[in-house]
């Protein structure tokens, strides 16, 4: 069978990892490595390696269009100074250890900064599917982890020209400049040509409600862009990437993200299986001595290096740590890089499978170590009292009973001003400093912090709120959010914001008490008013918003007591409601009083308001008397109203009909 019956023993074999892995509550990828050292051990299991790695490559570009499905350039603002500044300056100081490491064994200087080099960068794939198992990756530890992560997946591609040209630098100029020029053209078309097309051309699949269709058109978007940008000359992950980020800014960019989860998966685990599967235990035997000291001394080195810069640019309190814990191994792309400097003969053998013994071992301990950040925190805030957070406007009484808004920016900040008119306690917890100095100048209590952290929940005093409203628009953030607080506050009730159905069900599923849709409330308010110009009657326009809000809302009432509340007072409305009917001059009902009508006893509908002229006249007396043009409120079942209309000799005012599922759809 081939390839076929390979792929079939290496899925069979990570399950088994995966399980066994899922056992001992440790990360999945974990057992994919171990199973893939397993198949690499044991000759002639799997035919055909070489193939399988190839797969494994599109495991690595899905996996990075996903990232770019998931984080837009505006989500990475907060971390764009160490991300664009801290991580060149992380890879050129690794780059220098890496160096005089190699010197230490006495290696020439070319092949000692290819060392340097291998070394310096960290695992995308390993950190990312930490993060996102643990529910971290809208943590400010997390975002700045990936900033970090994407400027050094971007520097392997000056990387893989430079590097084999270190003995000819006068040629290896040019083609620097040349492939500068090349990912200067492709980002350019992709941001401008590609928001344009790729958006229209989900729209017109979308349209046949095809989910088979959907996924293929996704998958195709991704692989082949990435294709497109190999044959460009430049990186297939990258083009893939940068293909996720345009996505990204669509209407079908979470949808996009569901529907490529399952598929990135399958063939991460082809990746993680292969990177196991070229694991040399003979090599690994014969040196381990040297493999697990170089090991030691790059983690070490590593990690403190991150959590330095962290610290540098800012950053406090458990995120110093979380990074240096995270980001200290040696990556996938290292081994990439390995392979193209044995394919030009720049490296050796012997380099290519020590890059390679670092790069699994460390891929393999990162899940346990970065597990440390959190009791490592704990017992540094024993011995050391931990950076305090940048509060303004808090009460001197201090936080109690009190609404925590979780971002500062324009809806926070609106909300902000309601709760301080009405003299509602509140704290405002926002990340971005120059939000925080809005919301100072404003004279609302606020925290420069991340909500995603304990010490901001400790600072706003989570434990003794009584409700909190999340504001920004990315559900991985809210997630976290969510994760976070709960933890310290199970029985809190959140209020999350949410950019469409599949992200408000995102959220009732991390947590969330309830969610708002603030394009669906925008949407009804320009109705609304629309209808309202239109002189429809104001309790028409009121039964629609409501009826549209009781749909869209109703999965937070589900099998709760409210919701059967509403239940039963939406059953009443239907049996005691409103009409207005208006009399014309041919009515009977003109001239005569309400009590010579006897309307109740003819029809059981009651007149609860009449309007005459400008004139309103609630609960009118018997003795009130009807005239031609009066509009007559009653109240009743529908069976009486109509009757009442039938003895008015009048027709209900007329309104247009309301579509109650447009906006709610």
């Amino acid at each position: 069978m081939g390839i076929t019956a390979d792929i079939v023993i290496i899925v069979v074999a990570a399950l088994m990892g995966a399980l066994i892995a899922q056992r001992l509550k440790q990360p999945l990828i974990v057992g994919y490595i171990f199973a893939g050292i397993v198949l690499g051990s044991i000759s002639g299991v799997i035919r055909d390696s070489h193939e399988i790695e190839l797969l494994a490559e599109i495991g690595v570009a899905l996996l990075l269009f996903a990232l770019g499905l998931e984080f837009s350039l505006s989500e990475l603002k907060p971390v764009r100074k160490i991300a664009l500044l801290g991580t060149p300056i992380q890879i050129g100081l690794t780059i220098l250890f890496g160096f005089w490491i190699a010197t230490l064994f006495g290696w020439p200087a070319a092949k000692a900064i290819w060392c340097g080099a291998l070394i310096s960068l960290s695992s995308t794939m390993v950190t990312l599917k930490i993060l996102m198992g643990r529910g971290l990756l809208g943590t400010l530890s997390g975002r700045v982890m990936i900033g970090m992560l994407i400027v050094q997946d971007l520097a392997v591609i000056p990387m893989m020209i430079i590097l084999p040209q270190i003995s000819n630098p006068g040629a290896g100029l040019p083609l620097l400049a040349m492939a500068v020029l090349k990912s200067m053209i492709f980002l350019v078309v992709m941001f401008y040509l590609g928001t344009w097309l790729l958006p229209r051309l989900l729209a017109y699949v979308a349209q046949w409600n095809s989910r088979e269709l959907f996924i293929l058109s996704i998958t195709a978007i991704g692989l082949g862009i990435g294709y497109a940008t190999y044959q460009f000359g430049l990186s297939f992950a990258f083009g893939a990437f940068v293909a996720g980020m345009v996505l990204s800014e669509s209407d079908y960019g979470h949808q996009a993200l569901s529907e490529i989860v399952p598929l990135r998966d399958i063939f991460g685990l082809l990746f993680f299986t292969s990177v196991g599967m070229l694991l040399d235990p003979a090599y690994l035997l014969g040196n381990w001595q040297q493999i697990i000291g170089l090991l030691l001394l790059i983690g070490l080195a590593k990690g403190l290096l991150f959590g330095l810069l962290s610290r540098l640019f800012g950053y406090v309190n458990i995120v110093p740590l979380a990074v240096g814990l995270g980001l200290f191994q040696v990556g996938e792309f290292s081994f990439v890089l390995a392979r193209v400097g044995l394919k030009s003969e720049a490296i050796d053998q012997n380099l290519y499978s020590l890059v390679l013994s670092l790069s699994v071992l460390s891929m393999i301990i990162t899940p346990f170590a970065t597990a440390l950040a959190a009791p490592l925190y704990r017992l540094r805030k024993r011995f050391y009292q931990p950076e305090p957070l940048q509060t303004k406007n808090i009460p001197a009484t201090g936080l109690r009973d009190h609404i925590i808004i979780a971002g500062g920016g324009r809806v926070g900040q609106y909300i902000a001003h309601v709760l301080k008119r009405l003299q509602v306690p509140f704290v405002l917890v926002e990340i971005n400093h120059q939000r925080m100095l809005e919301c100072k100048e404003a004279g609302f209590p606020v925290i420069f912090g991340d909500m995603s952290q304990q010490p901001a929940l400790e600072e706003a005093k989570a434990a003794e709120a009584k409700l909190l409203l999340i504001t920004t628009p990315s559900v991985v953030v809210a997630q976290a959010i969510v994760k976070h607080t709960h933890r310290l506050h199970p029985g809190l009730h959140i209020v999350a914001r949410a950019d469409g159905a599949k992200q408000m069900q995102e959220l009732y599923k991390a947590g969330v008490y309830m969610t708002v849709l603030p394009e669906m409330e925008a949407g009804l308010e320009i109705a609304r008013q629309a209808l309202l110009h239109l002189e429809v009657p104001v309790t028409a326009i009121q039964e629609y918003t409501d009826d549209v809000r009781r749909r869209l809302y109703a999965p937070i009432y589900d099998g709760s007591r409210d919701y059967h509340l509403l239940a039963k007072l939406d059953n009443l409305k239907e049996l005691l409601e409103i009409s207005w009917v208006e009399l014309s001059a041919a009515s009977p009902l003109a001239t005569k009083s309400i009590a010579e009508a006897a309307i109740r006893t003819h029809t059981g509908a009651s007149v609860v308001g009449v309007i005459h002229g400008k004139s309103f006249h609630p609960n009118p007396d018997p003795l009130h008397t009807l005239e031609s043009g009066d509009l007559v409120a009653v109240v009743g079942s529908q069976a009486q109203r109509n009757a009442f209309r039938q003895l008015a000799g009048a027709n209900e005012q007329a309104s247009p009909a309301l579509p109650t599922r447009s906006l709610s759809s």
